[in-house]
């Protein structure tokens, strides 16, 4: 298992919380533009969707108290995604090998997690279309896996982790 030095260790937490913060308002901006667009209807619903999760249907009448806790809801989400990518990152070598096949792949690996386990057993998934599947899979992409390959691989550099 690579060794990092001190100086990394000291910048992991900081640099995990900043990814984490960024992907999370990376995928956060596109689900919102995309619903926007796709439905016509006003985007603060995202919000609502995600707050569902924990307070049920009631969450759609619960005003900026449910803004606020989808909202956390989400980037709670988006760092738990990107703490788990920066511990496999060095221990799975073959992730520093290709930066946007890693990034695509956690992409995918993030919208399957979400899609096939988290929102089921939350019972808030919906039936949604083969289109619109193929579009959460690219936001998620292009908003949470190809930025945080690029940003530990940068972390870690290419020595450390396939040397």
């Amino acid at each position: 298992m690579p060794t990092m030095p001190a100086r990394r260790i000291d910048n992991l937490w900081p640099t995990m919380l900043a990814a984490g913060l960024l992907v999370g308002t990376l995928d956060l901006s596109c689900a919102l533009i995309y619903y926007t667009i796709n439905t016509h209807k006003d985007p603060i619903r995202v919000f609502y969707f995600i707050a569902s999760a924990v307070f049920g249907p009631q969450a759609y009448n619960g005003g900026a108290a449910m803004v606020a806790a989808g909202a956390l809801m989400h980037y709670m989400v988006a760092i738990a995604f990107t703490l788990f990518f920066f511990l496999i990152y060095p221990r799975l070598r073959f992730l520093s090998r290709n930066t946007v096949l890693t990034g695509i792949l956690y992409g995918l690996f993030a919208w399957s997690v979400m899609n096939l386990i988290v929102l089921p057993l939350l019972q808030v998934h919906g039936s949604p279309k083969p289109r619109d599947i193929i579009i959460n899979m690219l936001i998620l992409i292009a908003a949470i896996g190809l930025p945080l390959s690029f940003i530990a691989r940068r972390f870690y550099g290419q020595r450390e982790v396939s040397g």
